[in-house]
């Protein structure tokens, strides 16, 4: 059977459990996951009305977009860049309404997230242990992704919201954004980039902290409202695996 013990306060190696913990379980976490997209060549040379509409209808277009988006699988690419180090980490995930997620990661070794809204399991099969928390007090960064699923609204996440130029060398044809915290987050991130695809796919994912350590997730073969088993949601721990509490 699986050994349980609580008030330990675990970080795993080589993953950053990142200072988001404020905004962790409220609506506004969906800054993390999605945004929009700038004319990288276009806004040089557009008027400041121009520009203002463009962005405008960007930003309704790409939250329009996600609303109508009731499950998510993806291919993922996680780095973590933090002084002279890097850590890349790949596999396939998976979201749903309700705050359902599961990141498969199969390289540079197997682990698990999973969470059924309530709760968040990471297991690593090689440790033999899993630890437990609930999705409002977890602080790891892949938390607010579920939300993209969900309720969507940058403007309530954001201050502001900008054209981020050449700030993301992006690929032909896509745009980027940046969005700047709200009073009170500066000291949880300094700024997010997103890019985006002509036809509005999330592909780039970039988070800033003060600390200058960067988090980007990049996503390909992405597939909306995809058919999902309810079993990817639930985790039980194998027997003889050690279950940390938080």
């Amino acid at each position: 059977m699986p050994t349980a013990r609580t008030g330990v306060r675990r970080q795993e190696s080589g993953v950053r459990s990142l200072a988001l913990s404020p905004c962790i379980g409220r609506p506004a976490c969906a800054l993390l996951v999605l945004l929009a997209a700038v004319f990288a060549s276009s806004a040089v040379t557009a008027t400041a009305s121009d520009s203002a509409q463009s962005l405008d209808e960007t930003v309704r277009g790409i939250e329009a977009r996600y609303r109508s988006v009731r499950t998510l699988r993806v291919a993922f690419t996680q780095t973590y860049q933090w002084g002279g180090s890097t850590r890349v980490e790949s596999g396939t995930a998976y979201f749903a309404r309700g705050g359902l997620m599961r990141w498969d990661y199969t390289e540079p070794q197997s682990k698990l997230v999973v969470s059924d809204g309530k709760r968040l399991w990471l297991y690593i099969p090689e440790a033999k242990q899993v630890t437990r928390s609930t999705m409002k007090t977890n602080e790891d960064a892949r938390v607010p992704f579920p939300l993209l699923v969900s309720h969507f609204d940058l403007h309530r996440i954001f201050s502001k919201i900008e054209w981020a130029g050449n700030a993301l060398k992006a690929d032909p044809g896509n745009r980027v954004l940046r969005g700047i915290p709200k009073r009170g987050y500066q000291e949880e991130y300094s700024e997010v980039l997103m890019e985006v695809t002509p036809s509005l796919d999330i592909r780039r994912l970039v988070v800033f902290y003060p600390d200058r350590s960067v988090m980007e997730f990049k996503f390909d073969d992405i597939k909306e409202n995809v058919a999902l088993a309810s079993r990817l949601f639930t985790f039980a721990p194998p027997a003889g695996t050690e279950v940390i509490d938080q």
